[in-house]
């Protein structure tokens, strides 16, 4: 980027705002829950280079491999498999060298049925079904 200031300095200058206004620390949400925002994104345009660079600033910002990853999955849900794949090099590419924190102690997980989570019970049977006419 300092190529950049060299030939715009004000072009540079007002990169350098938007990016503090974005992820900078100055905001109602963590800088790791934007970082995981970010690598979401740049997950799912499948650019593995950004992905491992806001990994890392997560990192610095106190994400754990647990969370990256959970990141990562929820990105397949809009991305698909470039997400996905993209996500898991980059994770893979930063626990070689090291910059990964070690794996947090297993958590058991429960879960909590929501409006968006499918019943366990079946639907209650209609009268009227798609296709046929209902009779009483």
């Amino acid at each position: 980027m300092d190529q950049a200031a060299q030939l715009d300095p004000a072009y540079a200058a007002a990169r350098a705002e938007v990016r503090r206004l974005s992820v900078g620390e100055d905001s109602i949400l963590a800088v790791k829950i934007r970082e995981f925002v970010v690598i979401g994104v740049l997950a799912s345009r499948g650019l593995q280079y950004g992905v491992e660079a806001h990994m890392r600033r997560a990192i610095d910002y106190g994400a754990t491999k647990e969370e990256l990853f959970e990141v990562i999955k929820a990105a397949a849900v809009p991305g698909g498999g470039v997400a996905y794949s993209v996500g898991v090099r980059a994770l893979q590419a930063l626990e070689q060298e090291g910059a990964v924190p070690p794996t947090s102690p297993p958590r058991t997980l429960t879960r909590r049925q929501g409006k968006g989570t499918p019943s366990a019970s079946p639907p209650p049977s209609s009268t009227h079904r798609r296709g046929t006419t209902a009779t009483r």
